[in-house]
């Protein structure tokens, strides 16, 4: 599922909303050691999204 997420995340990057949307889908199905590998992965990626990725984290992280 990882490697799912990733393609799909890299697939709709082009729109910060779409990404936004399709992270938050991500983090309610991954696992909790996956969680964390996707978030390193978001900021090494996706550092033009670097707000929205500490955003959704820390929403769903509360």
């Amino acid at each position: 599922m990882f490697e799912y997420t990733k393609q799909i995340l890299t697939k709709v990057s082009f729109d910060k909303g779409l990404f936004r949307k399709e992270l938050i889908k991500a983090l309610q199905t991954l696992r909790k050691d996956e969680r964390r590998l996707l978030k390193i992965w978001c900021f090494a990626t996706f550092s033009m999204y670097s707000d929205t990725v500490i955003e959704v984290f820390r929403k769903f992280s509360s």
